[in-house]
């Protein structure tokens, strides 16, 4: 919006106020026939009354309030002037009027959410709509369509990138998203992908290179799955060891006892994890039982943990026939990820775009 557009509206808006000041001003006066008469100013009554002299009313600045998107009228019925000042077109129309909540009786319009919503990266939010659309309309040029199936392959191949469910979880959760927000930015990504991914080259030669420099975060450290029920105090997990022992059903209980939220809805699996992932007292007891060994009361700082093994796998060094695909792919990701910016500049530069929200 200029700077000229944006004057005129804080003058709209602060419309009441112009006319009670202009009072005394005496300015562009109209005149109507009534020895007295009160002033209405949007629906309120005006603490300022219109002059009288010799029989004439006038109510000072009408011209000004009418250049400014007022209406100033007669009302015979209440024999007062009604001055309105007019409202900015809605870009919701009609609908925008309507109450959407309501505080004590006085109601919240759909007008006053998109405003304050504007007002709180409204242009952002706008620029980000314009890109996903100028990507759409690339990825079509070129034939790209992006379907429930391939949103799902990609979400699956995230996902195989933690060690369990339960991580993955936790990412998102610290990335302040959910699955359904990953979902919904997937396919933009994929779009992107498909579009500069042609151009992008990854040798074998490449994918060595790598691997021989980070053939560490390949190897598979020693692992154990284990299951566990977190209770607050001693008494509880005694408690439930014994009904474990006496035969109880470990996920049934984790289900209803853990005070752990995340893996107790799982049963108590936490999945696979290696040396380091955990706290030291449940580690070294999860380290320390057979498969299918259940421990005694462990005490950690977040209370007490019986632990359940449920596999075991030793250390393991990478080969890089079987890390080939999974680099070449991890390359080519960071390759478009370096591109995608070059790339989308270029491409907003030939386009016709428009963003009226810029500077508000």
């Amino acid at each position: 919006m200029s700077k000229t557009k944006s004057s005129i509206l804080s003058r709209r808006v602060g419309i009441t106020a112009l006319i009670v000041v202009g009072m005394t001003l005496a300015a562009g006066a109209g005149a109507y026939a009534a020895t007295k008469m009160s002033l209405v100013v949007n629906g309120k009554k005006s603490t300022v009354e219109p002059v009288s002299i010799k029989g004439v009313t006038y109510v000072p600045i009408r011209s000004a309030a009418e250049m400014l998107g007022a209406t100033v009228n007669y009302n015979a019925s209440s024999n007062s002037v009604m001055i309105t000042s007019k409202p900015e077109k809605s870009p919701l129309g009609d609908a925008g009027n309507e109450a959407i909540g309501s505080v004590n009786g006085v109601s919240i319009t759909r007008n006053q959410l998109y405003a304050a919503m504007v007002g709180v990266g409204g242009a952002q939010t706008l620029d980000n709509l314009i890109q996903d659309e100028l990507i759409k309309q690339e990825a079509a040029k070129k034939g790209i369509v992006i379907s429930d199936k391939d949103v799902d392959a990609e979400i699956a191949i995230i996902k195989k990138r933690f060690p369990s469910e339960a991580e993955f979880q936790t990412a998102l959760q610290q990335a302040g998203m959910t699955l359904e927000d990953l979902k919904k930015q997937t396919p933009m990504q994929l779009r992107i992908r498909k579009i500069i991914e042609p151009s992008v080259k990854v040798t074998d030669a490449d994918v060595k290179q790598f691997f021989e420099a980070n053939k560490a975060e390949f190897d598979v450290p020693e692992q154990v799955k284990a299951s566990h029920i977190l209770v607050a105090t001693k008494a509880e997990a005694d408690e439930i060891v014994k009904q474990l022992k006496a035969g109880a059903d470990f996920a049934k209980l984790a289900k209803e006892k853990s005070t752990d939220v995340g893996s107790g809805a799982a049963g108590g699996d936490l999945g696979y994890f290696s040396k380091g992932a955990m706290v030291p007292e449940f580690e070294n007891a999860a380290f320390s039982l057979k498969v299918g060994e259940l421990s005694e009361p462990i005490k950690s700082e977040y209370g007490y943990h019986i632990i359940k093994v449920t596999d075991h796998k030793a250390a393991k060094a990478a080969t890089l026939a079987e890390k080939q695909a999974e680099i070449k792919e991890q390359l080519i990701s960071q390759k478009v990820q370096e591109l995608s910016y070059t790339w989308l500049t270029e491409l907003k530069a030939k386009s016709k775009i428009t963003n009226s929200l810029k500077g508000k």
